[in-house]
């Protein structure tokens, strides 16, 4: 190949060379964005082993088109050089790397010798064509990218799905205008990604020039009010930059007019530009400067100040902008239509939020205004701000039923945290939560927003088992007042865990206080989108309260079905959420029972289908041990066989599957695992079981002091210490060879399913049980033996017998919550919980 010529394909206007990798990248870059072929060159294709392989195939057959495409565009843009370094290349990530390997260093400037098929014009941009040059841009369809948006668009997680033809848009206009761009032009822009800011730029650079005359007069005319260019204004930029005032002062009284002048690209004014330095006294000192109109303006997100200084929390910026402009309240921004409230509360800057509500008008929160009061709500109810969202929600119960700028309702903000179904607590906690009791006044919270730096007003008191603990302005010390016949007794004690507690159960008692006065407001609406998904989600993350509350309010939900067509007991089951199973179940009557466990989902699955599933919500990671959640999950099969009517047992789906086949189908990989679990702690256990008969059957024919050569009795038969040796000789032994027996049956069992849900863990209990009983006997024996042979030394008897109950206690402490678990699955309540009371 002696030459290679600009194919008309090409996404330049001139092959790779050693002199233009710099130009050549950004354009062949934005193309392949544009052609939505950038991935495949940022990544490298990955096989998936433990995907289906007719899937992985699929997966594999689009990444290998599009890898191919982007190659080839990559190919046909080199030169001769270029080339021949990646001809035997197929993978355009590794063809991107090596030539920017090879080629990156040498950077100098794009010379253009020929204008490309796909650009916009048939002559290279200069000063004096850019009027017709930026007509043509128009013609492409692409107007709407390079007058509506700033910047391009940026995914986020609630973006939606025409974002993605949004930047691919913006893409495809920006490389339009790269390749139609002179060399002179092309190096303005050849650093930016947003088509908007490249047309802006090249305006501003390339726009005709009124006549001298006329351009004086203008001048004349406007120098009053005109910022000038960010050259004229750049020492002001610099002294904010640098958070020297006295300077920015200086500059401000001589050009006054500066202080609404714009840096390029974001349009931020040098107010923008302090509130994001935090340079609070400059801040407050431009405010001062500037008029209320002034703080409306926006940079090219949309944002004013205030909405930057919400963002970042900063109180005294917030409490400066408000005090000059209100207005700014109720500005969004233009990206995602969030107004400073809304910033602040995204990012938890909850000082902020609460100066911000106070004084937001209750009016700009209401639906007819936008999403901005129910989305604030949802933030609230998210960060547990309970009290506040109570008092929004009497003053609006409008917004439970409208949708925030995400698309989600109100009642969608609940977390498990919020309720006690939610959060762990162990034994001692629990009690401790119990006894703690929490009087709290409902005011005013825009009344209380103002008091807040005064703590003794505040209203809360807890009371526990007859102690009053009142709070102090620390909150990690508390007075303890023992209440009495006699006199009282003050004294300060640490109790930080006991707070901690306090500020748990408060806000779950808050959380039901907030769905309480939700369930009254939702009581007589008839239509359910508002709490569609928020039920759901209550089911899907176990929040057993948020469901009693909302079935309490509207009880015929129980049928509302969800995308699949599954109802909420068929979710409950999917779910493995038992207590809210239980909770539903326990409200319908028999006949209820049958007609919901008939029902089939889209799939043509009954609720007894739906059990023999192996959901990736179901929480299995909460079982201790694969044998542990096979069993779990046969009871769970077993106990929906009872809902339903004995037919459906032999019922099938769309995949002609009854409910046990599937079962069968979709647990056979934990039925292996559970296997090999249960064999594992078998073999190790029978080999301590096997150690333990060897030493106490030796023990008992070679006792401590030997035997009388006359009699052939042992020296110490008479006396109790050594009848107590005999004893636990004889339990060790015994225990220990029941344990092996049982053990050696798990090992020789058939596995089949059923086995997993009694016989197997039975004969674990068992044999776990009578293993920590012969290691604490042979300890024991061990003792008593030693105590008799040496009871006159006892500084060595004592510590050594004290050294002895370690093993014990560490092994009983290592396996005691197997054995509890194990007894509590295999003996206990089961699934359904028929004390299960709603608590709402």
């Amino acid at each position: 190949m002696a030459t290679r010529a600009v194919s008309a394909d090409a996404a330049v206007v001139e092959v790779l060379n050693a002199r233009n990798y710099a130009d050549w990248s950004v354009l062949v870059k934005t193309y392949l964005l544009a052609q939505d072929l950038w991935d495949v060159v940022e990544e490298e294709h990955e096989d998936d082993d433990e995907e289906e392989e007719e899937e992985a195939d699929d997966k594999f057959k689009a990444w290998r088109k599009k890898n191919a495409t982007a190659l080839h565009k990559i190919q046909i843009s080199c030169g001769q050089e270029a080339f021949s370094l990646i001809s035997n290349t197929t993978s355009a990530k590794r063809a991107w790397d090596t030539l920017a390997e090879k080629f990156k260093p040498k950077l100098v400037r794009m010379v253009k010798t020929v204008v490309p098929a796909d650009a916009i014009v048939v002559e290279d941009l200069n000063k004096d064509n850019y009027e017709h040059w930026s007509n043509n841009l128009v013609a492409q369809d692409l107007s709407e990218v390079v007058e509506a948006t700033a910047e391009p668009p940026k995914p986020e997680e609630e973006a939606e799905a025409d974002d993605k033809a949004l930047m691919k848009k913006n893409a495809t206009a920006l490389h339009a205008i790269q390749v139609s761009c002179g060399p002179d032009a092309f190096s303005v822009i050849k650093e930016t990604s947003s088509a908007k800011i490249d047309r802006d730029t090249l305006a501003e650079k390339f726009t005709p020039q009124p006549s001298l005359l006329n351009n004086s007069f203008f001048q004349s005319a406007s120098s009053s009010s005109n910022p000038g260019s960010y050259e004229e204004n750049k020492p002001l930029f610099d002294a904010v930059w640098s958070g020297d005032w006295n300077k920015a002062k200086k500059f401000l009284t001589e050009r006054p007019n500066a202080i609404k002048a714009r840096l390029p690209y974001t349009d931020k004014m040098a107010l923008h530009f302090a509130t994001e330095l935090e340079h609070e006294h400059i801040v407050e000192e431009l405010v001062q400067l500037m008029s209320e109109e002034d703080l409306e303006i926006t940079d090219n997100w949309g944002q004013t100040a205030l909405a930057l200084a919400a963002k970042r929390g900063n109180r005294k910026m917030v409490k400066c902008m408000v005090r000059k402009s209100k207005k700014t309240l109720s500005i969004p921004t233009k990206t995602r239509n969030r107004t400073p409230i809304i910033l602040a509360a995204m990012n938890e800057q909850w000082d902020v939020v609460k100066d911000l509500y106070f004084v937001t008008p209750l009016q700009d929160l209401k639906p007819d205004k936008g999403p901005y009061g129910a989305g604030l709500l949802r933030y609230f109810i998210v960060g547990m701000k309970f009290d506040i969202a109570l008092e929004l929600i009497q003053l609006c119960p409008e917004l439970v039923f409208t949708k925030g700028q995400n698309g989600k309702f109100p009642m969608e903000g609940f977390m498990p945290s919020a309720f006690l179904s939610g959060t762990p607590l162990n034994f001692l906690q629990r009690r401790i939560y119990n006894c703690i009791h929490v009087e709290r006044a409902i005011n005013d919270i825009r009344v209380s927003v103002q008091n807040e730096g005064n703590e003794e007003s505040n209203p809360m008191k807890i009371t526990c088992s007859g102690v009053h603990i009142e709070p102090t302005i620390s909150d990690t010390r508390v007075r303890v007042q023992s209440e009495g016949n006699e006199e009282c007794n003050r004294q300060k004690i640490s109790v930080s865990g006991i707070n901690r507690i306090r500020e748990i159960k408060q806000a779950h008692i808050q959380s039901l206080e907030l769905l309480h006065h939700m369930r009254e407001v939702i009581k007589h609406r008839h239509h359910h989108d508002y709490v569609r998904q928020a039920i759901f989600r209550a089911i899907e993350l176990g929040m057993f309260e948020f469901t009693d509350s909302v079935l309490q309010a509207r009880p015929n939900l129980i049928w509302l079905s969800n995308q699949a067509g599954r109802n909420l007991v068929h979710f409950a089951i999917e779910c493995r959420q038992e207590k809210i199973y239980s909770l539903i179940i326990n409200r319908l009557d028999e006949r209820e029972r049958k007609l919901i466990g008939n029902i089939a989902d889209m799939s043509g699955n009954c609720a007894l289908h739906v059990a023999g599933m192996l959901s990736k919500f179901a929480k299995l990671n909460d079982i201790s041990g694969a044998a542990l959640q096979m069993q779990r999950e046969l009871q769970w099969f077993k106990e929906v066989e009872t809902i339903g009517l004995p037919r459906l047992k032999e019922r099938r789906n769309k995949d002609h599957m009854t409910p046990r086949e599937l079962f069968t189908d979709n647990h056979k990989e934990l039925v292996k695992e559970g296997e090999r679990w249960m064999k594992e702690t078998a073999t190790s256990c029978t080999v301590v079981g096997a150690l333990i008969i060897t030493i106490m059957f030796a023990a008992a024919f070679t006792v401590p002091g030997g035997n009388n050569g006359e009699t052939g009795f042992p020296i110490f038969l008479h006396k109790n210490l050594f009848m107590a040796f005999i004893v636990l000789d004889a339990i060790s032994l015994f225990s220990s060879t029941t344990s092996v027996l049982m053990f050696l049956g798990i090992l020789t069992s058939r596995y089949a399913e059923n086995d997993f849900l009694k016989s197997l863990p039975t004969k674990m209990i068992i044999g776990l049980s009578t293993l920590i009983i012969s290691i604490a006997t042979m300890m024991g024996a061990f003792s008593f033996a030693l105590f008799i042979m040496i009871h006159e030394h006892s500084w060595i008897v004592i510590p050594t017998i004290v050294l002895a109950i370690i093993p014990v206690i560490l092994f009983s402490l290592t396996q005691c919550r197997l054995l509890v678990d194990m007894c509590i699955s295999t003996y206990g309540r089961g699934i359904v919980d028929r004390k299960v009371k709603s608590r709402a």
